[in-house]
């Protein structure tokens, strides 16, 4: 069936990119030793095919700032490929996070208007058009005069997009919101001639008497009350007769400043009917079934005869550290973060490229709560990884070349050390703590010999062959403490053994004499008698590497956006399987 999607040169050619496993060094390891947080060092595209194993359908949020592709040339990135190789590098990237975000997750793209609307095609096809959720514009920079003397065609760029999607089972964002200091809030009201609602103080709810019991539409119980010798004021009245700021009179009366709206909710409807012609202060007390106070007794006051919804000052604002700041719902404009000392924060430099806590803080605060897995396979500087340890998230990052040491090492370790007090590390309260593993890519497992052989890798050791060999079979690769020949397994009756050794029809015997009928090993050697593959029907053995040289591309190093150097590795590294 036909479908609409994006093409271009090179789409419908296919890359099998090798499944390469992750080799743990502990002693670039940071902070706590039992952290979940890790840290890989090496081509991402890579590294994600690596995690599919494990974290396929396990992460809660992915957050990604690629090469805007824009045609300038930065000091840490070439950030200037041809249109079609930017889209198939992205594409492949693109799936391999599918895989990885779960059904209740959410993915966050960040690019300029070079490729933000082809990629947004990309992901419609990748992700579904119906899982998409929203393009939020993100204010980056102050624009201050014109570019090119005013010769320049183009307006200057000071706006950025995040392309958000989420899985098959993604319902909402968490409630998050935007939060500016009231006296700042009150001055850009007066400015703009707007008049602000919550001007009115309820000093005294009177004498409260209970009426009758009413039902919401579910048939709970809503108790109704009404109110005598109540007394409300305005609060620039009360400001005037003690003396004190308008912004003072606010603190004092927190708790009791409201404003009255013209609510059209079931409940209102339901306590107009059971109290008409009543013309004074009403409450309610009732468990609501939806909402914030869900399931808690909630008190609701209405007033007047048309019983309008009492809206309080204190479920609009917070106060912090003595101040108070009203709150806005966030939408698809970020116009309020501040880029201002984005260049000192984690006391790394990432000319182009560095994004600030605040935008990462708030993409964590609306799609993750604590201890929710997060992923960035773009990490730079290491920004998601700071700021999701300093709100209690883990974190999967990956970054390639000499980032990884030069920028994310240094910045999340001052952060582990609580030596880190820029971005969000006041407003989070943040003193240090937590910790990461570090891994690096191993080499690809086939190699070419000098007679033109393909053999498998000499950095390779048994516990290495064992993981790479299960990972191309599709097994999980999970070594038995007990049973020698259970390294991996595909289902619960299906596992797979490798090994280094030449397979005789003794050894083949022994292993037999410890498999249940009912359960199918798959064995992979370098070689093996003639004939022993027929010997068992719950036995099958494979060559390697001949069995698994078709599996995909082995030893590509086209696959980077940023195109950097890579590292080599030796077999000292340790294999860990966490």
């Amino acid at each position: 069936m036909q479908k609409l999607e994006l093409t271009w040169i090179g789409k419908n050619e296919e890359i099998k990119v090798e499944p390469r496993i992750l080799l743990h060094d502990p002693s670039k390891d940071y902070g706590d030793k039992n952290t979940d947080n890790i840290l890989i060092h090496g081509d991402n595209l890579l590294a994600l095919k690596a995690l599919e194993s494990k974290y396929a359908g396990l992460i809660k949020c992915i957050y990604i700032d690629p090469p805007y592709n824009t045609g300038e040339a930065f000091e840490e990135y070439n950030d200037n490929l041809e249109h079609s190789i930017w889209l198939g590098l992205m594409y492949e990237r693109l799936k391999c996070l599918k895989a990885l975000l779960a059904p209740d997750g959410t993915i966050f793209v960040q690019l300029n208007d070079d490729e933000m609307n082809y990629c947004k095609v990309i992901m419609d096809e990748i992700f579904g058009r119906s899982n998409f959720v929203n393009i939020i514009s993100v204010k980056t920079k102050n624009s201050s005069g014109a570019s090119g003397g005013g010769e320049d065609r183009k307006l200057k760029k000071n706006i950025e997009y995040i392309l958000c999607y989420g899985g098959e089972e993604f319902k909402k964002f968490n409630p998050s919101f935007t939060k500016k200091e009231l006296s700042d809030y009150l001055d850009e009201m007066r400015k703009s001639r707007k008049s602000f609602k919550y001007t009115s103080v309820l000093t005294d709810i009177g004498d409260r008497e209970f009426v009758k019991t009413i039902k919401d539409g579910s048939g709970q119980d809503i108790k109704v009350y009404r109110h005598s010798s109540y007394k409300t004021c305005g609060i620039k009245q009360l400001s005037k007769e003690a003396d004190i700021s308008e912004i003072d009179a606010f603190n004092k009366y927190f708790e009791q400043v409201y404003t009255t709206e013209n609510a059209q909710t079931s409940i209102r409807t339901r306590v107009q009917e059971a109290m008409p012609g009543f013309d004074g202060l009403i409450s309610i007390d009732y468990y609501p079934v939806s909402g914030r106070n869900k399931g808690k007794l909630t008190t609701v006051y209405f007033v007047g005869e048309n019983k309008r919804l009492v809206s309080f000052f204190k479920n609009v604002c917070t106060r912090e550290r003595g101040y108070i700041y009203k709150k806005e719902k966030v939408g698809s404009l970020w116009d309020d973060l501040n880029w201002n000392n984005v260049n000192r924060e984690g006391g790394v430099t990432f000319s182009g490229g560095k994004k600030p806590e605040v935008l990462l803080q708030r993409i964590l605060e609306l799609a993750t709560n604590e201890g929710d897995l997060v992923l960035d396979s773009f990490l730079g500087s290491g920004t998601t990884a700071a700021v999701a340890t300093k709100m209690n998230r883990k974190w999967i990052g990956v970054e390639l070349g000499d980032h990884a040491y030069s920028l994310c090492k240094p910045r999340l370790n001052r952060v582990i050390d609580g030596e880190d007090h820029n971005g969000i590390s006041q407003d989070v309260e943040w003193n240090g703590g937590s910790g990461y593993k570090f891994y690096e890519l191993a080499p690809s497992l086939i190699t070419t010999d000098s007679y033109g052989n393909k053999i498998i890798d000499p950095n390779y050791n048994e516990d290495m062959l064992a993981a790479a060999v299960a990972l191309l079979n599709g097994y999980t690769y999970a070594p038995d403490k007990e049973i020698y020949w259970k390294q991996g397994f595909s289902t619960e009756r299906s596992f797979i053994f490798t090994t280094t050794k030449f397979i005789t029809r003794e050894i083949l015997d022994s292993i037999n004499d410890s498999v249940p009928e009912e359960i199918n090993l798959l064995i992979c050697s370098p070689a093996f008698e003639i004939g022993l593959n027929s010997a068992y029907q719950n036995i099958t053995l494979k060559k390697i590497p001949q069995s698994v040289l078709d599996k995909c591309t082995y030893g590509n190093v086209d696959y980077s956006l940023p195109i950097v150097e890579k590292s080599n590795f030796t077999n000292e590294e340790e294999f860990v399987d966490d």
